[in-house]
């Protein structure tokens, strides 16, 4: 099987955007191809990671719209929803498609529309992933983000600092990030002095409700120097299912999900978490963050806050964390989430990520969908 190269990438400018859900989805996609110099007509397949378009702002058929946008007949299209983590599972299609050899030229392109509803309407959106028996009870996720925040930091003697270091991390490599949503530094008060949310967790730890869409061009790895000289592979890619029913884990501070699609990710390519320089982790909420570190085999469980607080995971850290600025920062578009985390991880290994740059050959991006219900785990590795 050929492996899958990586050979043109695009992100829109997240956060309050005029545009609606088609607008900016063909905004990604006709930025991709340019960047490659593709006419839509040379696509095979076409994917469109979207959540809750219909929900949203009423519009389905978004991938045959886009493909009629870009010109992109007659290329198979599909929508593909795992909602928060339809950007990885997007991904994963796209992957599919052109590691099984049924396409040699596949467009994937992730978006939502989101900041003309209210807040309250954007989380019943969201918050309708969960059980029934969860969700009329009024259960949301960021009920259960609170209450595993509370849950870790007593197990695990953290300190609530530590959860409001991340935020002022990711904010700091936000700045240097012109998509994203929020390009400013919070210090520590201003995060640990927001309202609460969900005790422990207050405002600064929660990411923004969010506008916009990226997109990448993937195509076999034995052609990928015909489109560029400078292009990233996907080495390993894996995908897991948890729990629908959060209170049936056994442990709510271990994401199964996490461990079990980032084993078939090493597994297939042949690499452990020690090979890892740089990660995207889906931090929609703070404490997310600890959690997939440690599920992803980067620190011991319960021993993530020590790596925040030691400054393992900053920008100039033996391990950078986040260096998009996270979706606490860069924002939280869901269908778009993924796809922007392998966008940063492509910009890391090609060099093209400008001042917030870091040193690395290998790069992960997990994307989390609901509260660790399913997840995909992609490395990556700069081509050859």
């Amino acid at each position: 099987m050929d492996r899958v190269a990586i050979v043109g990438a695009s992100m829109t400018q997240f956060g309050q955007r005029e545009g609606w859900i088609r607008e900016l989805l063909a905004e990604a996609g006709q930025d991709c191809l340019a960047n490659a110099e593709i006419d839509g007509d040379d696509l095979e397949h076409l994917y469109v990671s979207n959540m809750a378009s219909g929900e949203f702002e009423g519009q389905t058929g978004i991938a045959n719209a886009v493909a009629h946008d870009l010109d992109a007949l007659p290329a198979y299209t599909a929508r593909i929803d795992q909602t928060s983590s339809s950007g990885g599972a997007g991904v994963y299609s796209a992957w599919q498609s052109v590691a099984s050899g049924a396409s040699d030229l596949t467009l994937l392109i992730g978006g939502e529309k989101m900041t003309h509803r209210s807040t309250a309407e954007a989380t019943d959106v969201i918050a309708s992933l969960t059980h029934p028996a969860e969700y009329k009870h009024g259960v949301t996720l960021p009920s259960f983000a609170g209450l595993t925040a509370r849950r870790y930091l007593h197990e695990y003697d953290a300190p609530r600092e530590s959860l409001a270091k991340v935020a002022v991390k990711n904010h700091k490599n936000g700045v240097d990030n012109p998509h994203a949503q929020f390009q400013k530094e919070v210090d520590l008060d201003t995060v640990m002095e927001s309202p609460i949310v969900a005790d422990p967790l207050r405002l600064y730890d929660f990411c923004p409700i969010t506008d916009g869409s990226a997109a990448l061009l993937l195509c076999p790895e034995s052609v990928a120097s015909e489109y560029t000289d400078d292009y990233a592979v996907i080495s390993g890619i894996g995908g897991a299912t948890d729990t629908h029913v959060v209170h049936e884990r056994e442990d709510p501070t271990v994401m199964n999900g996490v461990v079990d699609s980032s084993a078939i990710a090493y597994e297939q390519a042949g690499l452990s978490p020690d090979d890892i320089d740089v990660a995207e982790l889906h931090d929609m909420f703070t404490i997310l963050e600890f959690l997939q570190s440690e599920g992803l085999g980067f620190f011991e469980q319960g021993e993530g806050w020590k790596a925040v607080e030691e400054g393992v995971t900053d920008r100039d850290g033996e391990l950078p964390i986040n260096t998009s600025g996270g979706l606490k920062s860069k924002g939280h578009p869901l269908g778009a989430s993924g796809v922007a985390q392998v966008y940063e991880i492509y910009k890391q290994l090609t060099g093209t990520a400008g001042p917030r740059q870091v040193e690395a050959e290998t790069g992960l991006a997990c994307n989390v969908g609901g509260f660790g219900n399913c997840v995909i785990t992609t490395i990556m590795e700069a081509g050859q």
